[in-house]
């Protein structure tokens, strides 16, 4: 079987699979990575854990492949929430894929990547976080195992505006 056999083409919308993680401990609050400064992209803001699907994994194989990289974090169960479509141009997109867990041992962690810190859904707005999650950490926090997937889609509006949908519900970032 080729790839010409799957139907792909230059002309297909290309999307780039990654994975985010948001590990809840006893508390009900959410481990978070703030960005080193150095980093290239999100400097400076609290996001979930995560990244880049590499060739030959599955999703969760990734997950829990980034998990341990970026917070030493292993043997956790995770629960796939949803997927998210982000457009990031006419040509490409990433496919995000969305995964919680417990976490509920009290020793510290430390990170290559940034400051990893344990923080409440109530004081979000109190941080520099990714734009997106103050609609989607509810959403992933609510999450039961066995109910239907999130799906979701952002986009991007005239002036860099984020614009998030899940299921014919759409949100408009200031």
């Amino acid at each position: 079987m080729s790839i010409s056999d799957q139907g792909i083409s230059k002309e297909n919308y290309k999307v780039v699979p990654r994975t985010l993680i948001f590990l809840f401990d006893a508390q009900d609050r959410v481990l978070l990575l703030k960005g080193s400064p150095h980093k290239q992209r999100w400097a400076g803001l609290f996001n979930g854990i995560g990244g880049h699907v590499e060739a030959g994994e599955d999703v969760m194989e990734a997950a829990l492949r980034e998990l341990a990289e970026e917070t030493g974090i292993v043997n956790v169960g995770l629960t796939f929430c949803g997927q998210l479509m982000i457009d990031a141009s006419q040509e490409a997109g990433v496919a995000l894929f969305v995964f919680k867990g417990s976490y509920l041992k009290e020793e510290p962690l430390t990170s290559n990547d940034g400051e990893l810190m344990w923080l409440s859904l109530e004081v979000l707005d109190q941080y520099p976080v990714m734009e997106d999650l103050r609609e989607l950490l509810p959403r992933v926090a609510a999450y039961k195992e066995g109910a239907p997937l999130m799906i979701g889609k952002y986009t991007f509006m005239p002036g860099g505006k984020l614009r998030i949908s899940f299921l014919h519900k759409t949100f408009e970032e200031d």
